[in-house]
C-alpha cells in the first residue's frame, strides 16, 4: 500500500508543477485534466501526509526518550506518543478506504425511474412520495431536478415518473436506491382501516454522454403522437410526444411531458442512452462476479430493498439490517443517515473482498 501511496504523492508533486505551468494553463484542455486528476488525488495525498508526520513524530519521540534528552518531559512525550499512535491506527483505515477502486460513475447525474408496482393506486401514490423524497433531499443538496416523463394518476399518484439529478457526485449518492421499496400502511381509499403492503420499483442510472454510448440512427424506431393526461383528456393538441424504440435491445422509451417535439425527443434520448448503458454495465458485472458479491445489493430491480411502515413509523433497509424510527423526516428528505450508512457498509464489504 505504502509503494502506491509513494508513487500517488511522486505523481501530485508533478502535477503541481503541471498546473502551474504558464504553458500548460495556456493549453485549457489539458490544464483541466490534469486540474482534474489533482483534485481526485488531493485527499488521498493529505491523509497520507497526515500518516507520515504521525508516524514521524512517534520516531522523533521515542528517540528523545532512548536518548535521556526529554527526562524532564517523559510523561507529556509519552503521551504525545500514545496520541500519534491512535492517529496512525485511524488514518491507516482512511487510506485504505480511500485506495479503493472509484466506481467510475460515481460522479456523474443520474436518472431515476420511479415505477408503482404492487397496489395499484396506493402503489401510484407512494411512487409520487418516493419522487417527493428525492427532490426533497437533492434541493437540500441544491442540485438541479428535471422532469424527463410522468404518467400521472387521477388522484396524485404516478404510475411511472422518470427524472433527472444534475450535481456534484449525484450518482455516488443515490446508486444504492435501485430495487423494491415496499410500503405498509393504512390507503387513503381504505373504509375499514386495514394496513395494506404495496410495492414501488426504482432504477437509478448513471447519466451518460453521447460519446460513451454510440448509437446507430438505423437501429431505432421513432414514432409521434399526442401527449395525453390522468383519465386519457388530451393536454396537447399536436404531435409532440415522441416514443423511441432501440430495436437491437428491445427498449422503449417515450417522452411527453415538453410541449416541444424536440424537447421531448432530446429527453427520451438521454434516458434511452442511460438505459443502454445499464444494459452494458450489467453484462461487465456479469463477467466479473466476485466484484458483483462485494457490492451491498445488486441493484436488482427485482431485489426487495427497504420497507416503509405507517403504522410503527420505521423504515428499515433490508441490505444493511439498519432499521429507523424516523419515517416521516426521511420522507422529507432526509436521507443522509441511510445513504452514508449503505456507503459505509459497501466500503466495508469491498475492504473485506480485498483481504
Amino acid at each position: 500500500m505504502f509503494d502506491k501511496l509513494e508513487a500517488l504523492e511522486d505523481r501530485f508533486r508533478i502535477l503541481s508543477e503541471k498546473i502551474s505551468d504558464p504553458d500548460v494553463i495556456s493549453d485549457q484542455e489539458n490544464w483541466r485534466k490534469y486540474m482534474k486528476e489533482h483534485s481526485d488525488l488531493s485527499p488521498i495525498i493529505e491523509k497520507y501526509r497526515e500518516y507520515k508526520t504521525a508516524k514521524q513524530t512517534i520516531q522523533d519521540d521515542k528517540e528523545m526518550l532512548e536518548s535521556g534528552e526529554g527526562k524532564e518531559l517523559e510523561d507529556l512525550i509519552k503521551e504525545e506518543i500514545s496520541e500519534a499512535e491512535k492517529t496512525l491506527k485511524v488514518v491507516s483505515e482512511e487510506l485504505k478506504v480511500l485506495l479503493l477502486p472509484k466506481d467510475p460513475n460515481d460522479e456523474k447525474n443520474v436518472i431515476i425511474e420511479i415505477r408503482g408496482g404492487t397496489g395499484g393506486e396506493e402503489a401510484a401514490l407512494f411512487a409520487a412520495d418516493l419522487m417527493r423524497m428525492y427532490s426533497m433531499y437533492a434541493e437540500s443538496q441544491r442540485w438541479k431536478i428535471d422532469i424527463l416523463n410522468s404518467s400521472p394518476t387521477d388522484i396524485g399518484g404516478y404510475k411511472e415518473v422518470s427524472f433527472s439529478i444534475e450535481g456534484q457526485g449525484t450518482y455516488s449518492k443515490f446508486k444504492f436506491e435501485s430495487g423494491v421499496h415496499r410500503v405498509q400502511r393504512v390507503p387513503s381509499t381504505e373504509s375499514g382501516g386495514r394496513i395494506h403492503t404495496s410495492a414501488v420499483t426504482v432504477a437509478v442510472l448513471p447519466e451518460v454522454e453521447e460519446v460513451e454510448v454510440q448509437i446507430d440512427q438505423n437501429d431505432l424506431r421513432i414514432d409521434v403522437f399526442r401527449a395525453g393526461g390522468p383519465g386519457g383528456q388530451c393536454v396537447n393538441t399536436t404531435d409532440s410526444a415522441v416514443r423511441i424504440t432501440h430495436i437491437p435491445t428491445g427498449i422503449v422509451v417515450s417522452c411527453q411531458d415538453e410541449k416541444s417535439q424536440f424537447k421531448n425527443k432530446d429527453k427520451a434520448m438521454k434516458i434511452l442512452r442511460s438505459r443502454i448503458y445499464e444494459v452494458m454495465e450489467e453484462q461487465r458485472h456479469k463477467e466479473i462476479a466476485d466484484e458483483r458479491k462485494s457490492q451491498v445489493g445488486s441493484g436488482d430491480r427485482s431485489e426487495r430493498i427497504r420497507t416503509y411502515n405507517f403504522p410503527q413509523g420505521r423504515v428499515t433497509d433490508h441490505r444493511i439490517n439498519l432499521t429507523l424510527y424516523k419515517l416521516e423526516q426521511v420522507l422529507n428528505g432526509s436521507l443522509d443517515e441511510l445513504i452514508d450508512s449503505l456507503i459505509t457498509a459497501d466500503q466495508s464489504a469491498k475492504l473485506a473482498n480485498q483481504e
